[in-house]
Formats: C-alpha cells, structure tokens, sequence
C-alpha cells in the first residue's frame, strides 16, 4: 500500500461528497473550504512529527476502510443536517490532501518532513 492508495481512497471520498453537494443542490462555502484544507494542514504537519507510526496504522485495511465508510456516512449526513457547510468543508479537505500528494510525488513535499 502507500499514496496510490492514499489518493484512491480519498478520490473515492471526494466522490461521495461530491454527489452529496450535487444531489442537494448546496453552495460552496469559501470559509468551510479553507477550514477544510487547514485542517488537512494541520494533520500533516502533525504526522511529519512521526511518519512511520501514522504509515504503519494507516497501512491496516481495516483502518482504511473504516476512514473510508466514516467519510461517506459523513457526507450522507452532512447533505443531511447542514450541506454548504459540512459538504464543503469535507471537500476542502480532501482537495487539500490531494494537493499534498501531488506535491509529494513531484517531490516538491518531504512528508518524513525532512
């Protein structure tokens, strides 16, 4: 496993939350997008701090599909409760992690942070 898995899995949740923000018709919310994306920033620059104890539980299938079927229920139910806010959010945050990887297999990115 690694990024090609990484940017599958999250692709696959984009969809989920794409869907959601077409099916119920929501507004893109600039400040949820970019909360979104900070909080992927975040998260990254706390995984640099030990690269190899996030790899090896984010290797586990189990892990990664739980992630996964988490991010779909979230965005049901975020087209659900609060669409513009919750979809885009969660939309902010996996562009935002694909960027990262992008950045990553360019080699633009340390993700050991060093």
């Amino acid at each position: 496993m690694g990024r090609r898995t990484d940017a599958a899995l999250t692709l696959l949740a984009l969809g989920a939350f794409v869907v959601a923000f077409l099916a119920v018709d929501a507004t893109l919310s600039a400040p949820f997008l970019a909360l979104g994306g900070a909080g992927t920033i975040a998260f990254e620059l706390l995984a640099a701090r030990d690269p190899a104890a996030v790899r090896e539980y984010w290797d586990r299938r189990p892990v990664q599909l739980a992630s996964l079927a988490l991010a779909v229920a979230l965005a049901g139910l975020g087209a659900l409760i609060a669409p513009s806010s919750v979809l885009s959010a969660g939309i902010g945050t996996l562009v935002t992690y694909l960027l990262y990887l992008a950045l990553v297999w360019l080699g633009a990115l340390d993700p050991a942070g060093g």
